[in-house]
C-alpha cells in the first residue's frame, strides 16, 4: 500500500518520493492519520476503507477550491486514491503551533475573505460530501431557505428518525423555515462547512489554518454559527471577521437554526443527549418565531 502511495506522490510532484519515516498521528475520529517523510519532504496521509473513497475525493476537491482562493491557509491537497484495501488522501504537512490574540483576529479576517468567494449556480456544490461520516447532500438550489430546509435539516431528521430519534416539533420547524428566513437573501459563499475549534489552528509561525472541511456554497453565517457551538472562538476572531465582512442583522436569531444541523448530526453520529439538546433548540427557534409573529396591541 505505501509503495503505491509513494508512487502517486512521485507522479504528482514530479520528484521521486520514497517513505523513510512514518508515524501515526491524529486523523480525526473517522480516519487513520500518518506523517510520512523521505528526509526532505513531509506529507500528511489519511486512510480509511477503500469503500470510503468518495469521502476523500470530495475532501480533495473542497480543499483544492479553498486553496485556490489564496485567502486563508489550507493544507494543499496532493492526491487521493485507493491502495490495497484502503482509500487515502495526501496533503501538505503543516507544523502546527498555537495562536494568541493577533492570529485569531487574522483568522477572522481571512475567513471573511474566503466567504467573499461566490457561485453563480446558487447554493450547493458539485459533489455530495460528508459532515463527519454522515452524507451531506449538495444539490444545487437557487433558494437558500429551500436548500437549508431540504438538504440540511430534513435530511438529517430523516436519518435521525431511522436511528430512533424523537423530534415532536421537527415538521413544524421545517414548515417554519421559509418564514424564519423571509426577507433574508444571503449570497452563496464558499464555506468550510464544519468549522469548530478542532478544525482550525495555527502554524508554528502563527499563520491561521483551517482543515477537514465539509465544503459547499451556502450562507456564510453557517461557519460563524458553528464557531460558537462548542465553546466559541476568542473575541478577536469575531472582531477580525466583522472588520473585513460585517455580519448581516438578525444573525443572532439565525445561528441557533444553523447549529441545529450539527446537533442533529451529532445525534446521528454519537446518539446520547444530542436528541434532547436538538429538541430544546427547536423549541427555542419556534418560540422566537411565535413571538415575532405576535401583533402588539395598539
Amino acid at each position: 500500500m505505501w509503495t503505491e502511495i509513494d508512487f502517486q506522490i512521485s507522479q504528482v510532484t514530479g520528484s521521486k518520493f520514497h517513505t523513510q519515516q512514518r508515524k501515526s498521528v491524529a486523523g480525526g475520529c473517522i480516519n487513520q492519520g500518518y506523517q510520512i517523510s523521505n528526509g526532505e519532504q513531509t506529507y500528511f496521509v489519511k486512510l480509511n476503507q477503500a469503500s470510503q473513497i468518495h469521502m476523500f475525493e470530495a475532501e480533495f476537491l473542497g480543499l483544492q477550491q479553498m486553496f485556490a482562493t489564496q485567502t486563508i491557509r489550507i493544507p494543499k491537497p496532493l492526491c487521493w486514491g485507493i491502495a490495497g484495501n484502503s482509500s487515502y488522501i495526501v496533503l501538505e504537512w503543516l507544523e502546527m503551533g498555537s495562536g494568541n490574540a493577533k492570529p485569531w483576529e487574522e483568522m477572522g479576517k481571512k475567513l471573511a475573505m474566503l466567504h467573499k468567494t461566490t457561485s453563480q449556480q446558487g447554493f450547493g456544490w458539485d459533489l455530495n460530501n460528508t459532515i463527519g461520516s454522515t452524507p451531506q447532500i449538495n444539490t444545487w438550489t437557487n433558494n437558500w431557505a429551500e436548500f437549508y430546509a431540504k438538504h440540511r435539516l430534513e435530511y438529517q431528521f430523516q436519518q435521525a428518525l431511522r436511528r430512533g430519534g424523537n423530534f415532536p416539533q421537527h415538521q413544524q420547524l421545517l414548515a417554519a423555515i421559509p418564514q424564519l428566513l423571509a426577507d433574508y437573501q444571503p449570497q452563496p459563499s464558499l464555506v468550510h462547512g464544519d468549522l469548530w475549534g478542532g478544525n482550525a489552528g495555527f502554524t508554528v509561525s502563527g499563520e491561521p489554518v483551517i482543515f477537514d472541511p465539509a465544503t459547499y456554497y451556502g450562507d456564510r453565517e453557517v461557519d460563524i454559527a458553528m464557531t460558537e457551538l462548542f465553546g466559541g472562538f476568542p473575541t478577536e476572531f469575531y472582531q477580525g471577521y466583522n472588520q473585513e465582512f460585517p455580519l448581516d442583522s438578525g444573525y443572532s436569531k439565525r445561528k441557533t437554526l444553523y447549529n441545529l444541523y450539527h446537533i442533529v448530526n451529532h445525534f446521528n453520529l454519537f446518539g446520547g443527549g444530542y436528541n434532547s439538546q436538538a429538541n430544546r433548540m427547536i423549541s427555542q427557534i419556534l418560540t422566537i418565531e411565535d413571538l415575532r409573529n405576535q401583533v402588539s396591541p395598539d
